[in-house]
């Protein structure tokens, strides 16, 4: 078994639910199904010019060539992803990582692909009020306004909030707290919601700990 020093793992987010507190209260939660993942590869600062693990997750059935040849001699993993750590030195490959690398009341760090949404006008992506719905201006209510300077500069600011693709994009929720790690049932607990949606893929790793 891996030590903690790999400072992550991979999971499949389950859904949400909710749990009771021993007070009553009421808790929004998120399952995760979290490992059992292998060490697939160990990278060094001396070798690659930085200490990282990869970690791989998931059945895969059908793998090409060199993902063979990269996983030979372990199993056909579907997802590999890498990890930073600061010292390889207790960790080598065909190491088994699983959630009893957290514990309750751990605080984790969860990265996942947000839900897509399309393409998305301003009030919805932005929050932006929208036009007044008098004096006129009957079509403008969910427009922007004016998006452009006069003379000087004369273009429009690189980075203007504007209509655009909503969701899809690499997401990460800080300062999770974990209410409970069963690595019987590799089964990860998380007070709130965790980006995507059920069935994606996440990676989690201790608050604090490197990317």
């Amino acid at each position: 078994m891996a030590t903690d020093m790999t400072l992550g793992i991979i999971g499949k987010k389950l859904g949400m639910t909710q749990i009771f507190r021993d007070n009553g209260k009421a808790e929004a939660v998120t399952a995760i199904e979290a490992g059992l993942c292998l060490v697939i590869q160990v990278k060094t600062r001396d070798k690659e010019g930085y200490n990282a693990v990869q970690l791989g997750f998931g059945h895969a059935k059908r793998l090409k060539s060199p993902q063979l040849g990269h996983l030979k001699g372990l199993d056909q993993l579907k997802y590999l992803r890498e990890f930073r750590v600061d010292d390889t030195e207790a960790i080598k490959v065909g190491d088994k990582v699983d959630v009893s690398l957290f514990k309750a009341g751990d605080l984790v760090d969860i990265t996942g692909v947000s839900k897509g949404k399309g393409f998305a006008g301003v009030v919805k992506r932005h929050h932006f009020a929208g036009g007044p719905k008098t004096h006129g201006q009957s079509d403008r209510h969910r427009h922007p306004g004016s998006i452009g300077a006069s003379a000087s500069p004369g273009r429009v600011f690189k980075g203007m909030r504007m209509a655009g693709h909503m969701g899809n994009r690499r997401v990460t929720v800080r300062h999770l707290e974990v209410l409970e790690a069963d690595p019987a049932r590799n089964l990860l607990v998380i007070k709130g919601a965790v980006p995507g949606a059920k069935n994606g893929l996440l990676l989690i790793k201790k608050s604090g700990g490197g990317e």
